[in-house]
């Protein structure tokens, strides 16, 4: 997989993602927050378990490295994490302020990098990062009133995602096993989900009824095809490079915000649009001329 298809699988990823924030809304009408997170994520488990029998044979010959597993189960909690976060911040904030304040990961994933792994990334992450973070802020229509639980619950988030964005960056390139890394994550956020749903939240069949169309979504798109699509197009790119595709998110958001529940997005934020795609094109773009002019240099030498 080339570097260009790798981003695209996570530009997707940022569009299921994006429908999704709508989803989760919309779902808490009918079911807790925690009963939503298990049920999704076991349904994304189910979704992914075909694919990680079907890697398992095709990767027969070669053994699972060392400590994979548990390498796995931390980022399962770290998606845990922000899925808690996020879900419980969208009970008093907006769907575009939670597309917002979640993208800050953006400047969280380079931040980390640099401050855990000692890694310093192309420099034009720093200014893209910038760059893609301003325009969440037009997106949101420039200003953010004074900030809610829900929103402090989402900064939160972000940080979780910055974790898991990181640690699949490091894990899904030694391992060679997306399928496995996503279904082990999936079932990691069911489980602790499920369990802690169990102790804290009521459920009744007509809660469930209410709120499968958003299960089903944030199950087998939002969860299971979303997060497999950003596990594989990691393996082919930077986490600080993956983190700034996976931004788009809030464009969506606001998008499907607007077509489906009616939230209005002001001038600016469409200024906010072009900005954050003019963010993601520079961090495409900009490696590859350089690297052009690098090779173009070493055949002139």
């Amino acid at each position: 997989m080339t570097r260009i298809q790798a981003n695209l699988f996570l530009l997707f990823a940022g569009a299921i993602w994006g429908a999704g924030f709508v989803a989760q809304s919309t779902a808490m009408d009918a079911i807790g927050p925690l009963w939503f997170i298990g049920l999704r994520f076991a349904i994304a488990t189910f979704v992914a378990l075909p694919l990680a029998l079907l890697e398992k044979r095709q990767a027969a010959a070669t053994p699972l490295p060392r400590n994979a597993v548990r390498n796995f189960i931390f980022i399962g909690l770290a998606l845990f994490g922000g899925a808690v976060t996020q879900q419980y911040g969208l009970l008093t904030t907006t769907v575009t302020n939670s597309g917002f304040l979640t993208g800050l990961y953006v400047v969280f994933v380079p931040v980390l990098t640099v401050v855990f792994l000692r890694r310093r990334p192309h420099w034009v992450i720093w200014p893209a990062a910038l760059l893609a973070t301003f325009g969440i802020f037009l997106l949101s229509g420039g200003t953010l009133t004074a900030l809610t639980g829900g929103d402090l619950l989402t900064i939160a988030c972000a940080l979780f995602w910055a974790v898991q964005l990181m640690l699949v960056g490091i894990f899904a390139p030694a391992t060679g096993r997306p399928m496995l890394l996503s279904m082990t994550q999936f079932a990691v956020c069911a489980v602790a989900g499920c369990v802690l749903a169990g102790l804290f939240e009521p459920l009744s069949p007509d809660a469930i009824r209410g709120a499968l169309p958003q299960i089903l979504y944030a199950g087998i798109f939002s969860s299971g095809i979303a997060f497999i699509c950003q596990v594989v197009g990691q393996r082919y790119t930077t986490a600080p490079q993956a983190a700034i595709f996976l931004s788009s998110e809030a464009l969506f958001a606001a998008l499907f915000g607007v077509l489906l529940l009616g939230e209005i997005i002001p001038p600016v934020g469409y200024v906010g649009c072009a900005v954050i795609f003019l963010a993601m094109l520079a961090v495409e773009l900009v490696p590859e001329l350089a690297k052009k002019r690098r090779e173009a240099a070493q055949a002139a030498a």
